[in-house]
């Protein structure tokens, strides 16, 4: 298992080569369902977030299973 950190907005984030990180999108005061999943990639998964252009009414989240704070990163229109 190899331990990996890397900062993102200003946060610092421990995590493994096993950590499941999930790029969830939502609809207006609905719940978030997955749209994809990555496997010890954080870089994927940043890329992969900012790549999906959220339109009216319209939400996105980075979320890391298994943390204490899971939420990453959000965004909303």
């Amino acid at each position: 298992m190899e331990h990996k950190t890397a900062t993102l907005n200003g946060k610092r984030i421990a995590y493994t080569d096993q950590t499941e990180f999930l790029v969830e999108v939502g609809h207006g005061r609905g719940a978030y369902k997955p749209r994809y999943s990555f496997t010890g990639n954080l870089g994927q998964a940043v890329f992969h977030f900012n790549c999906i252009n959220i339109g009216r009414g319209y939400k996105k989240r980075l979320t890391m299973v298994g943390a204490n704070k899971p939420t990453l990163a959000r965004a909303f229109s």
